[in-house]
């Protein structure tokens, strides 16, 4: 039997439940997350424990209308949402979820993540700029500048990583530390006594790329209503949402392959893609914690956080892991 017609049409559709099911399951773990932290039920009206909510809210979007407002830019405004979408999609042709599983190896596959990460930002600065409205156009000019201020440390602290490992290839850079949590790069302080705080500087920077609280500030709903998605509703509003689950995934996916050891088991045994599944949903546990506990502050004090704080600091890490590399 030819595998090469199957291969990519089984890829395609393994991504695609995998993807759907992340984002609209997420949805519900926040849910019930939150109402755990701010101790009440969550969903529990739709199936057990709520586990249908997420189909009927699917159902409802879209058996609603897209509704485009006058004075906007019909294309932009139609464009936009999906051009949220297709990078998160995209990324996950690149990532190894193990050893065998992973839909194209790519030997710049971690340039091309940040790649198609910039195309999500414009997706948000063109979804404001096309509504038309105030509100969303200063949101969107929010995402972009913070977005650019935390691209910056996380691109410096992929260089270290890759002065370690030697490659961009994200398959190359897990089984570099295959054999236990002793050789993940978190904990690399042969190479960098640095490593396990520039895990945190890229764990802080993943969760402000996505937008989450307390780095929301372009969907500030105290300040700027819903921010760039004021105007949209039905799925056009639930694909934005969807996107940003999607880019949560591919954030604990990265930060899993560059600091985890990937698919590694931590103890050096049974290596294999549940491992993988397991640091990824613990990091995105975490991410849904963080949301619920921190309240959100302004934008000048996060752009400083990165600009006077983060940004510094990744570049002296980088600079010793240099000289560390250069004299051991």
């Amino acid at each position: 039997m030819d595998t090469s017609i199957w291969r990519p049409i089984l890829y395609l559709i393994g991504i695609m439940a995998f993807a759907g099911l992340n984002a609209a399951y997420l949805g519900w773990c926040e849910r019930k997350g939150a109402g755990r932290i701010q101790r009440r039920t969550g969903p529990m009206e739709v199936g057990i424990q709520g586990l249908l909510q997420p189909l009927a809210d699917g159902l409802k979007l879209m058996s609603k209308q897209l509704l485009v407002p006058q004075g906007v830019d019909g294309i932009l405004f139609r464009v936009a949402p999906i051009l949220a979408m297709i990078p998160a999609l995209t990324s996950f042709t690149v990532i190894p979820f193990s050893g065998n599983i992973q839909a194209r190896s790519v030997e710049l596959s971690a340039l091309l993540l940040f790649a198609l990460a910039s195309i999500g930002m414009i997706a948000i600065l063109l979804g404001g700029w096309a509504s038309g409205n105030k509100y969303a156009v200063i949101s969107a000019a929010r995402s972009v500048s913070q977005n650019l201020a935390y691209e910056v440390p996380m691109l410096v602290t992929l260089i270290t990583i890759v002065m370690i490992t030697g490659s961009l290839n994200l398959e190359d850079i897990a089984l570099h530390q295959q054999g236990g949590f002793w050789h993940w790069n978190i904990f690399a302080l042969d190479k960098s006594i640095f490593m396990p705080i520039s895990f945190i500087i890229f764990f802080i920077c993943s969760v402000a790329e996505t937008n989450r609280a307390p780095f929301d500030m372009a969907e500030a709903e105290s300040e700027l209503v819903a921010g760039f998605m004021t105007e949209y509703g039905s799925m056009g509003f639930g694909l934005f949402m969807m996107g940003e689950y999607l880019n949560m995934v591919i954030g604990a996916c990265l930060i899993t392959i560059l600091f985890l050891g990937g698919w590694d088991c931590p103890f050096g045994l049974f290596p294999g893609v549940w491992w993988f599944l397991l640091k990824i949903y613990m990091l995105l546990f975490t991410v849904i914690w963080v949301r619920w506990t921190f309240p959100r502050t302004q934008i000048y004090k996060l752009l400083n956080l990165s600009w006077k704080i983060l940004i510094p600091f990744s570049l002296v890490n980088l600079l010793v892991t240099a000289a560390f590399i250069k004299i051991f």
